[in-house]
């Protein structure tokens, strides 16, 4: 059967400010032997062209920023509509469907202009994992190529967004976090986002102010709603937060980009959606010096007072499909006052893209940029013949080292004593909180080539660029997040 379309008629009507739709197919059947048994049986006459009008003067009102819902069974017409509106709509629109891959780069390659626009992006639409940014569209989930497109539409500055099948592919909890995210994102970017799926759990996340129901032939209804924001995602409704053990953190440390280790542990928070452990928070007592500490609190706290009564955020994790949800956020304001500590700091990469701690009520006190000595170091490395931005892979430093004969032995380790004494420990991977350059030289004769590379790898952390954030339990008495003094 050949379906082909006869009258597709699309007025604007001014004085009501909507679009009017007249959408109908003629059939043809070909011809065979069976096709005419068919006929013959049932007494049709197949030699005759059939009419389906699908759209009889259906109207839809779209102004910017709506975000439009187009439900129905497979085969009534939603993908008709659709296709009718990307073409009505113009260069204005882009599908998600049409968006092009260059399935062998990482995907830090292939949206925005620059390297720190392009993290922001990522991180906006969830894929804010450092191990993320370097896979390939391929070498994502469905649900995680799913936020990549996302990110594309966000990419083009489009006015129009268009989804057909949206989310058809997914388990319906991602589905829903998915339009949840993509609902808040087009509305905060002022685009106009139209999706047609045939499932109907969907309402809640994304909010429609335009929800339309695709039945049979020309039946068809449309709602007006009012044009705000989900107050949240559905999926995150049951969750709960409670104090926990290192188990569960060892349970997700996996996910995070840096190593499992924590240091002198303080306590431990998870957050779980039933019985699924999604998110985990670790507290740790502070180390010595801090920069940034002294500009939080007006003075430089003894170590006794930082034993009693500071606490340091070392690792805040949530699991990848239920990122962009503000978990994160949530995870460090529901424990700030649970750790039983009057100041929490924390000094955080990513808090540079995803200000989850701001949210959650913690003050950015200043932005670290690695000390000159950090980076004089990575330029000596540099000059051997070691790549910067490769430095945070220990195999990358192994095979590298492996190349280096006794003078280039000799450059690395003059490299790494020339950086600030207080970091040697860090470098060393000691327990000690100091460490002078005597016995950091001694250490750096005896170590193997796999502790050389570790040492390598903490030197590329210390040359990132960090935020210190602090926040003080006193503030909720000081009107607004005053500054907390002892």
């Amino acid at each position: 059967m050949k379906l082909k379309a006869t009258r597709r008629v699309r007025r604007f009507d001014r004085e009501r400010g909507c679009y009017v739709y007249d959408i109908a197919f003629k059939t043809e059947t070909p011809l065979t032997e069976r096709t005419i048994e068919v006929a013959e049986a049932f007494g049709l006459g197949i030699d005759d062209d059939q009419t389906h009008v699908l759209y009889k003067d259906f109207e839809v009102k779209l102004a910017q920023g709506d975000v439009v819902y187009i439900t129905g069974d497979s085969g009534s017409g939603k993908s008709v509509l659709l296709r009718a509106l990307r073409e009505d709509l113009g260069e204005e629109a882009v599908s998600m469907e049409n968006l092009e891959t260059l399935e062998d780069k990482p995907i830090i390659d292939l949206v925005s202009e620059t390297f720190h626009s392009a993290l922001r992006l990522l991180s906006r639409v969830g894929l804010n994992d450092a191990f993320l940014f370097l896979r390939s569209p391929s070498q994502l989930s469905d649900g995680q190529r799913y936020r990549f497109r996302i990110a594309q539409l966000l990419d083009r500055g489009k006015q129009y967004w268009l989804c057909d099948e949206f989310c058809s592919t997914l388990d319906r909890a991602t589905a829903k976090i998915v339009s949840f995210n993509v609902q808040k994102l087009a509305r905060r970017s002022g685009a106009t986002l139209i999706v047609a799926t045939t499932h109907t759990d969907l309402f809640d996340d994304l909010c429609p102010s335009v929800y339309i129901d695709k039945g049979w032939g020309a039946e068809i209804s449309i709602n007006y709603y009012s044009n705000a924001e989900a107050a949240g995602c559905t999926v995150t409704r049951d969750i709960e937060i409670h104090e926990s053990s290192i188990e569960d953190y060892r349970r997700l440390a996996y996910l995070h980009y840096r190593d499992s280790r924590v240091v002198a542990p303080h306590k431990f928070f998870s957050m779980r959606l039933g019985d699924e452990l999604i998110g985990v928070i670790a507290y740790t007592y502070p180390a010595p010096m801090a920069k940034g500490r002294v500009k939080a609190v007006g003075y430089r706290p003894y170590l006794k007072e930082l034993n009693v009564e500071w606490a340091l955020i070392s690792r805040v994790i949530v699991h990848p499909k239920y990122r962009t949800l503000g978990l994160g956020a949530r995870l460090v304001k529901d424990t700030l006052r649970l750790t039983g500590r009057r100041h929490v700091e924390l000094t955080a990469v990513m808090a540079q893209y995803n200000p989850f701690a701001e949210r959650a009520g913690m003050k950015k006190v200043l932005v670290k940029e690695p000390t000159d000595k950090v980076v004089k170091a990575v330029e000596r490395l540099k000059t051997l013949g070691f790549n910067p931005p490769m430095l945070a892979s220990r195999s990358y430093n192994e095979n590298k080292l492996a190349d280096l004969g006794d003078e280039g032995f000799a450059g690395v380790h003059d490299a790494l004593l020339g950086v600030d004494h207080h970091y040697y420990r860090r470098l060393a991977r000691s327990q000690s909180p100091y460490m002078k350059k005597a016995d950091f030289t001694e250490w750096l004769k005896s170590i193997d080539l796999a502790g050389l590379a570790w040492s390598l790898k903490t030197l590329s952390i210390l040359s990132q660029t960090k935020v210190y954030l602090y926040w003080c339990s006193d503030w909720d008495q000081l009107d607004g997040g005053a500054e907390c003094v002892a």
